[in-house]
């Protein structure tokens, strides 16, 4: 009997190991299946950032011209302000002055 109990405590204990060790095979797949997918995401996550950093960069270009040429283009703008507001007031005299004409020579033609 001493032996045959052996023999099944044996037989008992390779089936847990057996099992054990298909559980931690099962588990290490899992575990590498979720490393495969981390490693894909922080490949994706590094690519999103790469293309951020250059948005990042082509914006910081843009602002520093955008800042260099301000106060230039603020000049040009209040330039054509000025010689529109000129040129306007130059149209408005032409146009009072060709009136002040009309009249004077209608006044001269009914005398």
């Amino acid at each position: 009997g001493n032996y045959e109990a052996m023999m099944t405590d044996s037989a008992e204990k390779r089936a847990m190991d057996s099992k054990s060790l298909t559980d931690r095979e099962g588990a290490k797949a899992d575990m590498q299946a979720e490393l495969e997918k981390s490693e894909s995401e922080k490949t994706s996550a590094g690519k999103e950032l790469m293309v951020l950093e250059q948005y990042m960069t082509a914006l910081h270009a843009e602002c520093d011209w955008l800042l260099q040429y301000f106060e230039v283009r603020k000049q040009a703008r209040a330039d054509e302000v000025d010689s529109l507001g000129k040129a306007k007031a130059v149209l408005s005299g032409a146009d009072f002055s060709l009136i002040q004409r009309n009249a004077r020579a209608r006044k001269f033609l009914h005398h």
